[in-house]
């Protein structure tokens, strides 16, 4: 993927992601269709993995609003963000079971159509 498509689509995750309203969350794979990439989950985890604190001082991003699609926190390479993501997560109201899973059918985000 060239630099410029790659910034296209970055840009169109992070605005994506913005969106997720507090108490809600949304898939890796949801994320990539709204954002007008279709089957690009991968690509939204890799977004989010390059947002740096330079763009965090900037505008902030909730990036813990996004789960996979089993409704889990994904593993990160750096030890620790799965906790901090779950933490944060709860802090919103949105609940975690035993197994570490959110019921998607209760809090996935549900944009409107346009």
């Amino acid at each position: 993927m060239a630099k410029t498509e790659s910034s296209e689509l970055y840009a169109a995750i992070y605005a994506t992601v913005r969106s997720i309203p507090k108490g809600r969350v949304a898939t890796y794979g949801q994320i990539a269709a709204l954002a007008g990439f279709p089957r690009n989950a991968r690509s939204v985890g890799y977004a989010l993995a390059a947002w740096d604190d330079e763009d965090q001082r900037r505008r902030a991003l909730p990036w813990q609003r996004v789960i996979n699609a089993q409704g889990r926190i994904s593993v990160r390479a750096s030890p620790g963000f799965e906790g901090l993501q779950e933490e944060m997560l709860r802090q919103e109201g949105v609940e975690i079971d035993l197994e570490g899973r959110v019921d998607l059918k209760r809090f996935r985000w549900r944009p409107r159509s346009k």
